[in-house]
């Protein structure tokens, strides 16, 4: 194995959602390198269907200086069980709840300099609750059919990956 060992690790910045630290490793060649490394909490999202619709969300995300088309999901709290986590996020964010959620997968987003994973799930027999938006959340719950969804990412209406993973995934 290509292994590379740390010999030296130093935080750059620590932050609410993320930290960076740059860390110097020990190549395979015994040669040295720097590595960049974001450090995340990781997450939750979840793909609510309710009458064959998926439940999405419309955000404005501004390091891409553009609204997304998401499902709904959220940074894990310290500690936190990514399925609470998910099922927190879906009441939250669309006003929803369910007592029928499974797992779908988990990947690593970004594993070239981040340690973000993200846990995915699906929820069906789906119960009103009403919505508990964060103070800073400015979101638009919109319902489309499964086939919809996937016209929207074949479209490039749907760019955000964790969704497009979570709708390949309920379409099997």
């Amino acid at each position: 194995m290509n292994k590379e060992i740390t010999v030296n690790s130093e935080k750059i910045f620590e932050g609410k959602i993320i930290n960076l630290r740059v860390d110097t490793v020990e190549l395979p060649n015994k040669k040295y390198a720097k590595r960049e490394i974001v450090e995340h909490r990781g997450a939750a999202g979840i793909v609510a269907i309710d009458n064959n619709e998926i439940i999405l969300i419309k955000q404005y995300r501004k390091a891409v200086e553009d609204c997304l088309y998401e499902i709904p999901a959220g940074k894990l709290e310290l500690n936190e069980d990514p399925l609470n986590c998910a099922n927190r996020e879906l009441i939250e964010e669309t006003g929803y709840c369910s007592n029928n959620i499974e797992k779908l997968t988990e990947f690593y987003t970004s594993p070239g300099f981040s340690n973000e994973k993200i846990y995915l799930y699906k929820a069906t027999e789906l119960k009103q609750v009403g919505n508990n938006l964060d103070e800073d959340e400015f979101i638009d719950v919109i319902r489309v059919s499964i086939d919809e969804a996937k016209e929207m990412i074949k479209q490039n209406k749907i760019q955000d990956a964790k969704t497009q993973i979570a709708i390949l995934f309920v379409d099997k």
